[in-house]
């Protein structure tokens, strides 16, 4: 665990206090996290609103479970992967299952790899946030936490052609719309 120090204690001191019940420990390590890890839920939702649900959700698991938190990794890393499963539970849910149609053998090489680099980071979010759930969640685990098709197959009780299908349509998708951008800027 790194040496990390927040309001004068180190990240193990802060989970023991959490874990004690002290409040204010449990608001420094909220306060730490909380701006990075709603982006990560922005990530895998539709809109806002969703997102802030989800983190919620996976903020009270984080302080429901810190007890099982074994200081082998970061604290971050823990609660990055519970953010994570969590929006991936919270978007099975829904609809998620009507989008598993998968395409065989798709190759996975885009045919424009630079076409994302001209957007900000706020624009790229914003247009993984229009792709269907599918599309978005397979797009997120590859692309963004890197997870193996194997590994997001498994997460979602899946086939690992359908991972590797959906992120090619994902990736189609959003190449799609960055060059209507680019039309219309043109």
């Amino acid at each position: 665990m790194s040496p990390l120090f927040l309001n004068g204690m180190t990240e193990k001191d802060l989970i023991k206090a959490c874990l004690k019940g002290d409040r204010q420990a449990q608001v420094v390590i909220y306060n730490c996290y909380s701006a990075k890890m709603l982006a990560l839920c922005m990530r895998y939702a539709r809109h806002r609103l969703e997102a802030e649900d989800i983190f919620h959700d996976a903020f009270i698991k984080v302080f429901t479970h810190l007890e099982e938190f074994s200081f082998q990794g970061s604290l971050e890393g823990w609660i990055r992967r519970i953010m994570v499963n969590t929006a991936i539970k919270y978007n099975l849910k829904k609809s998620f299952s009507s989008e598993q149609i998968g395409v065989e053998n798709i190759p996975e090489e885009t045919a424009f790899p630079d076409v994302f680099s001209m957007l900000s980071e706020e624009e790229l979010i914003k247009m993984i946030s229009t792709l269907p759930d599918g599309y978005r969640i397979v797009f997120n685990m590859y692309a963004i936490e890197g997870y193996t098709h194997k590994e997001i197959a498994e997460m979602l009780g899946i086939e690992e052609s359908t991972s590797r299908s959906q992120l090619v349509k994902a990736r189609r998708m959003l190449q799609d719309k960055v060059l209507k951008m680019q039309k219309v800027a043109v």
